[in-house]
């Protein structure tokens, strides 16, 4: 009895029958129902039979270096398949019954068999975590592991991230990655177990996504609640909006760039973007760790600065144009001749940074702040972090696109 056979299993007085998946313990069997929940069950009080064998087969083998690949066509493009852990590569442990990141990429392909025939894919594993525990190395190891991938032959890349922090490593890789061909983040927002899992038309649309000419960093989610089209965000301009919902990402200060339509398999993007031949595969991984980023409030206590003091960088959400209480001002100036780079942004989800309006801006950029135009506080800090290992002038690369972050106006946009 191996995972994709089609099982009939009994328990005490209750029949189950469904689809055979991989498990998170030993102990336990997961089954997939006809309805779409899976159900784990006690392996020792379960009487088991096979009805159909390799009703989901995917024929591939992992290999020492902790890869998976799986049978090539020629006529098909390589996809290479790389996992992080999160909600799309999860599954429940049935002793606790708490989700957990257990899957590596050739479980993802088991588990997602409308991948199949839609390329030939290459997988790896970068890290097996939930996405709270992201942290600056495994971003290193993440850009590396991109740029093998590619230098292997990959003509596009998907990587399996999980939702809370997507929108920091899709920045980090946008900065520290030239890339030639498409690199694609996806995820869901409910796990595989739920029936109204988002992750096999977010898988199925970023593998379609990393087959376009698009050769940028891109976050692949749900356009609508909908089951209809995936949106393709930049990602530097993209963040999470809502816990749970299946189209929590937005693109903020425009529309998204493209989108995929699930039925037709259709790309489509509405605005300009780097295409495969506009340059060549280069990798910049250093960064600055030391970086906080901070938000104002009324109220805040300019001692409370005090806890970046030595720190390499901070990025301040300040209200409305960039503005914090005029208390902090002479603190921030500290700070900044204590040799700490200190960058602006706004705290609202439209606009930009202006501190030449009112006196209190005028004050900051005299203290040495920098404004960061209409940059989102995050990536505006995983910026900063990269800025100031490999930027030549911080501050003219905090105030320069560099790789979309940075729009040269705002617009309204509904």
């Amino acid at each position: 009895m191996q995972p994709g056979d089609r099982v009939r299993v009994d328990r005490d007085d209750r029949t189950y029958e469904g689809v055979l998946l991989p498990s998170s313990s030993d102990d336990h069997l997961v089954v997939k129902l006809e309805g779409g929940y899976n159900v784990g069950i006690d392996r020792d009080e379960a009487d088991a039979t096979v009805l159909e064998e390799d009703v989901y087969e995917i024929d591939g083998a992992s290999g020492d270096d902790g890869a998976s690949e799986i049978e090539f066509d020629d006529d098909l493009p390589t996809i290479s398949l790389i996992s992080t852990g999160g909600t799309i590569a999860s599954t429940v442990d049935y002793r606790t019954g708490a989700v957990t990141a257990q899957f590596d990429a050739e479980d993802v392909l088991r588990a997602v068999p409308d991948l199949a025939g839609r390329a030939n894919y290459r997988g790896r594993v970068v890290a097996n975590i939930l996405s709270e525990n992201m942290e600056p190395p495994i971003w290193q190891d993440l850009a590396e592991a991109v740029r093998e991938e590619i230098e292997a032959g990959a003509d596009g890349v998907v990587v399996m991230h999980g939702t809370d922090t997507m929108q920091y490593s899709a920045s980090a890789l946008a900065f520290m990655l030239e890339t030639p061909v498409p690199i694609v983040f996806t995820g869901s927002q409910r796990s595989a177990d739920r029936p109204s899992s988002d992750n096999v038309m977010n898988a199925v649309c970023a593998v379609e996504a990393a087959k376009s000419d698009c050769a940028e960093v891109l976050v692949c989610m749900h356009a609508s609640e909908s089951d209809d089209r995936c949106a393709l965000h930049r990602g530097t301009r993209v963040r999470k909006n809502h816990t749970s919902r299946r189209d929590a990402f937005e693109t903020i200060g425009a529309e998204p760039l493209g989108e995929v339509d699930y039925e037709s398999e259709d790309v489509t993007f509405y605005r300009e973007y780097r295409t495969r031949d506009d340059g060549d595969l280069a990798l910049e991984a250093d960064l600055a760790e030391d970086v906080e980023l901070l938000k104002f409030t009324p109220g805040m206590d300019p001692a409370f600065l005090d806890v970046v003091e030595g720190a390499d960088g901070l990025v301040l959400e300040g209200t409305g144009l960039g503005h914090v209480h005029t208390d902090l001002i002479p603190r921030i100036e500290e700070l900044v001749d204590d040799g700490t780079t200190v960058v602006m942004t706004s705290q609202c989800l439209e606009g930009r940074v202006c501190d030449r309006v009112y006196d209190t801006g005028r004050d900051l950029l005299e203290a040495g702040v920098i404004e960061a135009g209409d940059t989102l506080p995050g990536t505006a800090k995983v910026k900063l972090m990269w800025a100031l290992e490999n930027a030549d002038d911080v501050e003219e690369a905090m105030s320069t696109s560099l790789a979309g972050e940075l729009q040269e106006r705002s617009v309204p946009w509904e």
